[in-house]
Order: C-alpha cells, then sequence, then structure tokens
C-alpha cells in the first residue's frame, strides 16, 4: 500500500467525477453552480485508468463524489467498470439524494455498495433555507429506497450550522435511536469563498462532542483503517455519530485518503495549494507503470498537516470544486 513519508498509508481515494451540482447548499454554492470553464471532465476511459493505478497501489476504497455525480448520465458506466477492478473492497458515492429513490436500484447493479447522504436538516422548511430546494421528503424516500435495494452501509452527512440547525439536536438524536445508521457531524470549513459565512455560522466540533457525552455516548476504538473521523456510541442508540473535526490538533495524524478532481488532478491535501496534473498519464493503458511511479513520487511529498487554523484555505474556492 502507498505511505508518504510520515509513515501515513492511504487504502481510500476520493475521486470526484463533476464540479457541477444542482443545489444551492448556503456554505458551498449559495448562488448555485455557475459554470466557469468547459465541463472537459475526465472520461470513462481516463476515470477508469486512474481508478486501476490506484487500486494498484493498494487502495481498497473508491468514493464518487462531485459536485453532484449521480448529475453525470455516464455514471452507471463508470460505476461498473470502476466496481469489477480487482482488490477493490468498496465503492461508496457522496450525493445529495435528489433522485436516490429512482435511481438506488440502478446503483446496486452498477456496484455501488456504500453511500453518503447529505442531509443538513431534518425539518423541511430549514432543509430549504440551506440547500435552495424543498426535497427533505425525496431525500428520506431515497434512503428507504436504497435499504430496500440491499445498501445497508448508509451514512448521513451533516454540517453544523450556528444559527441554522443547531437547535435540530432532539431531532438528530431521535434520527439515529431506532435506525442502524451513522450520522456525521462535519465541522463548517473555512474555504476561499465563504470568510464571512464561516465567521457567522461556524459551530465548533469540540462543542458537539461535549453533549453526545452529556447525552450518554462514548467514542469506539478506532479500527485500523478508520480516517479521521470520530465514532461515537451509546448502547441506547441503535445508530452513531460520527464527528469530522478539521480544526483539531490531530485531525491530519489519521489522513488515510487522496483526492482527484473531476479534470484529474490530484490533490495531496484538501487544503493544499496546488494540485498535480495526472491527465497527461491517463491517454493510453500501457502508461499505467509510468502513472503509479508518478504517483508514489508526488505522494512522497505530501504535508504532515493542513494550515487550516491559519486561515490557508488553498486553492480550493468551495468544496464543490473538489469532491469534499
Amino acid at each position: 500500500m502507498i505511505t508518504d513519508s510520515f509513515g501515513r498509508a492511504f487504502p481510500y481515494l476520493r475521486l470526484s467525477l463533476t464540479e457541477a451540482c444542482n443545489f444551492r447548499c448556503t456554505y458551498c454554492l449559495p448562488d448555485g453552480y455557475k459554470k466557469t470553464a468547459p465541463h472537459d471532465f475526465l472520461t470513462v476511459q481516463e476515470t477508469v485508468h486512474l481508478a486501476q493505478a490506484f487500486v494498484r497501489l493498494g487502495v481498497q476504497k473508491i468514493r464518487l463524489t462531485g459536485g453532484e455525480p449521480s448529475l453525470r448520465r455516464d455514471l452507471p458506466t463508470i460505476a461498473a467498470a470502476i466496481s469489477s477492478l480487482p482488490g477493490l473492497s468498496t465503492l461508496a458515492m457522496t450525493t445529495n439524494g435528489y433522485n436516490l429513490k429512482s435511481m438506488a436500484k440502478a446503483y446496486v447493479q452498477c456496484g455501488i455498495n456504500a453511500l453518503n447522504v447529505s442531509i443538513d436538516s431534518l425539518d423541511p422548511k430549514k432543509f430549504e433555507l440551506i440547500t435552495g430546494h424543498n426535497k427533505l421528503h425525496m431525500v428520506l424516500d431515497g434512503l428507504d429506497a436504497a435499504r430496500a435495494e440491499g445498501i445497508h452501509r448508509l451514512k448521513i452527512n451533516c454540517v453544523m450550522l450556528k444559527g441554522l440547525n443547531d437547535d435540530e439536536w432532539p431531532s438528530f438524536l431521535a434520527f439515529v435511536r431506532n435506525q442502524k445508521i451513522s450520522l456525521r457531524f462535519i465541522e463548517l470549513m473555512r474555504t476561499g469563498e465563504n470568510a464571512e459565512y464561516f465567521a457567522r455560522h461556524h459551530y465548533s466540533a469540540s462543542e458537539i462532542e461535549r453533549r453526545l457525552v452529556r447525552e450518554g455516548f462514548h467514542l469506539k476504538p478506532r479500527g485500523p483503517n478508520d480516517g479521521p473521523a470520530k465514532e461515537y456510541v451509546s448502547p441506547d442508540f441503535k445508530g452513531s455519530i460520527g464527528i469530522i473535526a478539521p480544526y483539531s490538533r490531530d485531525f491530519c495524524t489519521t489522513c488515510n485518503r487522496l483526492r482527484v478532481t473531476a479534470r484529474g488532478q490530484l490533490r495531496l491535501c484538501l487544503f493544499g495549494e496546488f494540485g498535480h496534473d495526472l491527465r497527461p498519464l491517463l491517454m493510453h493503458h500501457h502508461q499505467q507503470a509510468e502513472l503509479m511511479t508518478t504517483i508514489r513520487r508526488l505522494l512522497a511529498g505530501k504535508s504532515a498537516a493542513h494550515q487550516l487554523q491559519n486561515g490557508v484555505t488553498g486553492l480550493t474556492p468551495h468544496l464543490a470544486s473538489i469532491g469534499g
């Protein structure tokens, strides 16, 4: 398995398929997605060549992200090709869930076996306020459809926002009390375009953790391949609650994932200040050896940690541009 100079192993790749998104989440794309460059995203062939190289380097899990990955009409073709790669154990996808109800069966058929669904509020009016769409009922129906089709590795992503959804604590707890699902609270991250929003709505992950402890939750021991998320469990709850706290002191020590943008740039850090263009090495299958050598060489230059706590957000203008 590929490692960096700090001994961190990377069994996990987040692979963006598109920068486009059809939601207008206030913390990411408040004015909606605006096309600023041609949609020359990686082709099916390029995407599969890329995934194949990473799997040969020891990656066991690939997550398809965006933007909203289901906006790619060729998503089933891409997913089917990647899911068949020898050595890959998990093909996951992160989605806003707007069409999950109608697509759940197709996702299973093309090999997607885990889903993260973004739900930032369980109140329909607040959901619409945050996302720009009155679609909470459709997303929740989509979760039921995914379960019915056999996708049981389900996680809910929720960005905790001061003054917007932080008063929904009882509803969030009730959501995981009687169903086996992981609700993951993500601490709002500063990006290139959200400085004012961040100052107004940032809610500390440490406060969420204190609230969980008061409710009787305890920190679950980390598994060998677990990433930065801290998982809290309680004997009174069937589900669990995860915390993704990018401002915590030890966040980067457990980094186990790499990112590639929809145009083929390898990002060694979500908040790095530059990327590495892999696209010239994705044209032909015979470039695999050179591609793998390049990835190994670039990974040796990965930094120990981001500088987010110092206000350095890198070249990420918003999370839709890199897949979060």
